[in-house]
């Protein structure tokens, strides 16, 4: 990951992230507004679901007084009772900590409150985000905004040594992003991952290269240009992402980054007829790729990157 040189650059959050393939690919870090709002937006979230489980438990005790009442007695009604509170215990736990992982660990990499704020998590190297990544800048979290709370209880509610501690530890954590120039928090840091901003542009209008026919002696003298055609199973593996990355790749048009990854793709896909006429095996590449993803879109199908199946 590097910074944008300043004839591309059209704000201080763009970056130039190079993938582990070699292709440079322009993103935007996720301002501290748009982080904060989806923060804001999956805490509402998660304090409905948890307000209405409450409540549907406690419907289905029968009520406030009767659950207050039966909770105590030791009989089958009571035994359910507790059952029931040892249900709302695991939901609870389940809100605060797999809200997160279930929606960072899908293929958008985003919860309901970082998607309506257009942003996404993202691995800082360009490969693919882990389990591991997203578990740890999670786990941080809880050491982020629950910690200080623990604080409290140990000292007691009327320590002021405690509330002074629990705010300092707070703040040490909040005003951590504004810190450093890609607005990461703690668990971003021992993670190694990054909030990005989501590409708003639709499919195709995003994929928009117009490939030139080759003429018949361009690059060969009056030899005919090779034609190229790839199989379900040769475009099956690559998605949205890498097919954006490789019409920069081909606008740019640099000797370089075209070998590079032309070998890279080559060698995924188990083929070397394209050596010494690279540009046009990718352009073909290109070319029957986007047709494939945006058959798959008209069928209701995506396949976001490499890593993801075709999703619906």
């Amino acid at each position: 990951m590097s910074a944008m040189p300043n004839r591309h650059r059209r704000s201080s959050r763009d970056r130039l992230l190079v993938t582990p393939e070699g292709i440079s690919v322009p993103v935007t870090v996720a301002s501290r507004g748009a982080r904060f709002g989806a923060v804001a937006i999956d805490f509402i979230v998660m304090i409905v679901l948890i307000v209405a489980t409450t409540w549907a438990l406690i419907y289905i005790a029968g009520g406030v007084t009767t659950f207050d009442r039966r909770l105590e007695e030791n009989s089958a009604a009571g035994h359910a009772l507790q059952f029931l509170m040892i249900v709302w215990l695991i939901a609870i736990f389940l809100f605060r900590n797999a809200y997160f992982l279930f929606f960072e660990l899908g293929p958008r990499g985003a919860t309901p409150g970082k998607r309506l704020a257009g942003i996404r998590i993202a691995a800082r190297d360009g490969g693919r985000l882990t389990a591991e990544m997203v578990i740890a800048r999670n786990l941080l979290r809880d050491v982020e905004l629950f910690l200080p709370v623990v604080f409290i209880l140990q000292a007691g509610a009327d320590s002021g040594l405690g509330w002074l501690t629990a705010c300092g530890w707070f703040a040490i954590f909040l005003l951590f992003p504004l810190f450093n120039r890609d607005n990461l928090r703690a668990g971003d840091v021992i993670a190694g991952s990054w909030v990005l901003e989501r590409p708003r542009r639709k499919l195709e209008a995003a994929l928009s290269l117009e490939v030139e026919p080759r003429s018949e002696d361009q690059d060969f003298g009056t030899a005919p240009a090779r034609e190229y055609r790839f199989s379900e199973a040769e475009l099956a593996v690559y998605g949205e992402y890498e097919l954006q990355a490789l019409e920069r790749v081909l606008r740019e048009n640099r000797l370089q980054a075209l070998e590079s990854v032309y070998q890279t793709i080559a060698h995924k896909i188990d083929r070397n007829d394209g050596w010494n006429d690279e540009r046009a095996f990718l352009e073909a590449y290109y070319t029957q790729l986007r047709a494939r993803l945006e058959a798959g879109m008209r069928m209701g199908r995506r396949k976001a990157d490499k890593f993801a199946g075709d999703a619906r």
